[in-house]
């Protein structure tokens, strides 16, 4: 193959994932915590909520996007690993297109998140947590996640690849995804006024969370954003993170 032959997009997006997937699964720590987690949060979620007036469903939408958050923050390391370890400047001189680099890390990373809400979704709809209409609520509740996982992936790849410090990207992950997902309206109800309803507005993951919560029937739904309106920006959202990550990857020299 020469230097001005490029290999397969898929073939490569295909590879870069199944590298992540099969990455996370041979690490039996991961493996373990990413069973134990959904778990563990079900547990806590069960038992800490029982007293509470709004009840499981009213919660269930944010700790769900919790679980996608948290993983897409682990899942993103890697980045910062391959490229102390020399593989990712190996990609990049690969005859490949940059857009696929960034889609193949951002599938397998995404990917993994999906696994581990997923298994906690099972947990909600089995033991009636989180409630469903039909097939079509199921499915739509999936794509929601999806991209969800793709949006918050594809944001902490952009963050990693201009980063050379674990420490470094945990600091800033911290400092700017959590308090994104406290102002999500993922446990408290909507209606901030001032300058705090307005970046509640303004955050792509709000509308996330709005569209899982009117599936998924997760308590009063007044005053959340139109539906519609949801899935225009979550889809928005999973748009922008995406060609943010194609774009780093294209500018930025690792």
């Amino acid at each position: 193959m020469t230097g001005s032959t490029y290999s397969s997009p898929t073939g490569v997006i295909g590879a870069l994932a199944w590298r992540e997937l099969v990455r996370f699964f041979r690490q039996r720590n991961r493996v373990i915590g990413g069973l134990v987690q959904p778990v563990l949060f079900w547990l806590l979620f069960s038992e800490g909520l029982k007293s509470n007036q709004l009840g499981y469903a009213h919660f269930f939408p944010g700790t769900l996007v919790m679980i996608l958050l948290f993983t897409a923050i682990f899942a993103t390391i890697s980045v910062i690993e391959d490229r102390n370890a020399g593989f990712l400047q190996g990609v990049l001189v690969a005859p490949t297109q940059r857009l696929s680099i960034a889609l193949g890390k951002v599938v397998g990373g995404a990917a993994i998140a999906m696994a581990q809400a997923v298994l906690f979704l099972v947990l909600g709809l089995a033991t009636g947590a989180a409630t469903v209409s039909g097939p079509l609520d199921v499915l739509l509740v999936l794509v929601a996640m999806t991209l969800i996982a793709m949006a918050l992936t594809g944001l902490g790849f952009a963050i990693a690849w201009r980063m050379d410090s674990t420490q470094g990207f945990h600091a800033i992950m911290s400092v700017f995804l959590l308090p994104m997902w406290l102002l999500s309206g993922a446990f408290f109800r909507r209606g901030a006024e001032g300058w705090l309803g307005g970046v509640v507005a303004a955050n792509p993951l709000t509308y996330g969370v709005a569209a899982l919560r009117y599936r998924l029937e997760a308590g009063d739904t007044s005053g959340l954003p139109p539906e519609p309106l949801c899935w225009m920006v979550t889809i928005g959202f999973a748009a922008l993170m995406l060609a943010a990550s194609w774009w780093v990857v294209s500018w930025k020299k690792s």
